[in-house]
């Protein structure tokens, strides 16, 4: 058993360097997208400003990806996590949805002020996508507050947690 979990270790360790690989490739592109804006400043200031929000868009999906990576690694890789508890699922399920909720909010932002510009007519999609970060805002919220409870039947698992949280320090 010892060598399917170091296997399933290992696994989860390529999974997250590919994660880190797409981050830093997307920040790559951000950063060309971001040299792009300030040689177009001077002659197309609103296509330079249209530049420089798609790269937000750009920046938040890395920092997805380099957060998912950390997780995956910190979670999987150094704690040797077992996601049963209802604390550890909670906290898991935490720092993934922290991310995806803010990443998904620049999002709704940068499309907005994109299709406003480019496509008014399109707005409603653009709204359609914070109504649904604002739902899982909302669910996930619902979903910790439900989940704090259990935390009470098993104290346990808080004690459990916050000594894995010594490995990473």
């Amino acid at each position: 058993m010892k060598t399917v979990v170091r296997i399933f270790a290992v696994v989860h360790s390529g999974i997250a360097a590919v994660f880190s690989l797409a981050a830093v490739l997307l920040l790559g592109l951000a950063a060309q997208m971001l040299w792009r804006a300030l040689r177009e400043v001077v002659h197309d200031p609103g296509a330079a400003a249209a530049t420089v929000i798609e790269s937000f868009g750009l920046l938040a999906v890395a920092l997805v990806g380099l957060e998912i990576a950390q997780t995956v690694l910190e979670e999987e890789v150094v704690r040797e996590a077992q996601i049963s508890a209802p604390t550890r699922v909670r906290r898991y399920l935490s720092r993934f949805l922290v991310v995806v909720v803010v990443a998904l909010s620049i999002e709704s932002l940068v499309a907005t002020f994109t299709l406003l510009h480019r496509a008014p007519e399109q707005l409603p999609y653009a709204a359609s996508l914070a109504y649904a970060t604002a739902a899982l805002l909302a669910g996930w919220g619902l979903f910790v507050w439900l989940n704090r409870s259990a935390e009470d039947v098993e104290p346990e698992g808080m004690r459990d947690a916050k000594a894995e949280d010594v490995k990473l320090q």
